[in-house]
């Protein structure tokens, strides 16, 4: 029989840990602890929160530039309206999707749930193998990888972003592409709002095209088309390569690690309605589509993955 280390190593290299005349408790290292409640998702992890707040700012950056530096200056009312309207719209979008994005579930294994008792609901027929994560003591399904950061196994795990201190998988990723697309649109649009700006200073009087001093004016609006382009390249990327993601149904790390698929893929269209939820409609737009406002009674907790709250 292989020593508690060995089989540990072999569940790492994706090696098969357990069947179903094993238990899971004999041999297999520390008891695994209760496995957790359904609560709301929040990760510790100090750069992830950095990166939050300053995505958040930098999108509270560009709102004030366009707004109070270039639209509300204009005197033309409707172009201020139309724009200022169709643009702080495209800014809660984005910033509901990166909330949504963030604190949502993106699929984790419940902790803990490596027990006899688990073993035994799950019916397994002889011989049937299923495979154990000694890091986070669950019993890992089909497709599932652990985050060292989330300390968790996740569901369809695609990677971890930094940028909405989570990881993107199963029952998240959608919000994710919704957070990419909105700021890919915001940062066209500013761009586009910009060149229509300095075109207008430099026909007219400055101190006429906005409130702000000329030198200001200048410095405010080259660096919101510094962060735009920034933002529109790295998001159409990423927007990019999750749509490729979702139409060839394999993650980011199942590409990475050539993973030959052993699950029925569900292409294109198909991939799309099932991260998306239905076919086409306007509602795959939206990220509040599914939010239930409920009353959060906040539970600390003493676990490494951070303050969750109970729902």
């Amino acid at each position: 029989m292989q020593s508690s280390g060995h089989r540990q190593r072999d569940t790492e290299q994706h090696q098969p840990l357990l069947s179903a005349d094993d238990d899971p408790e004999a041999g297999a290292g520390p008891l695994c602890p209760p496995a957790d409640q359904d609560s709301l998702w929040f990760i510790q992890d100090g750069c992830g929160i950095v990166c939050g707040v300053v995505t958040w700012l930098l999108v509270l950056y560009a709102d004030f530039v366009v707004n109070l530096v270039m639209l509300l200056p204009n005197k033309s009312l409707w172009y201020s309206v139309i724009n200022g309207a169709l643009f702080n719209f495209l800014v809660v979008m984005a910033l509901a999707s990166h909330l949504r994005a963030m604190l949502s579930d993106p699929g984790a294994v419940p902790k803990g749930n490596a027990t006899k008792e688990y073993m035994d609901s799950l019916q397994l027929k002889p011989g049937e193998v299923i495979y154990k994560c000694p890091k986070c003591c669950s019993i890992k399904p089909q497709r599932a990888h652990h985050c060292s950061i989330c300390k968790r196994c996740i569901r369809k795990m695609d990677h971890h972003c930094p940028w909405v201190n989570n990881c993107v998988g199963e029952k998240n990723q959608r919000f994710f592409v919704l957070f990419t697309m909105y700021i890919a649109l915001i940062s066209v649009y500013a761009l586009c709002l910009s060149f229509l700006q300095f075109y207008s200073c430099v026909n007219d009087q400055w101190n006429e095209c906005t409130d702000f001093s000329p030198p200001v004016a200048v410095m405010l609006m080259i660096f919101l088309c510094l962060e735009a382009f920034l933002f529109l390249t790295f998001t159409v990327v990423m927007f990019g390569t999750q749509i490729q993601s979702i139409c060839n149904d394999e993650t980011e790390i199942e590409r990475l690690k050539n993973e030959k698929p052993t699950w029925e893929r569900r292409v294109r269209w198909e991939g799309m309605k099932a991260v998306f939820g239905g076919p086409p409609s306007i509602l795959w737009f939206n990220p509040f589509t599914g939010l239930r406002l409920r009353r959060l009674l906040m539970t600390r907790t003493t676990r490494h993955s951070g303050v969750e709250f109970s729902v």
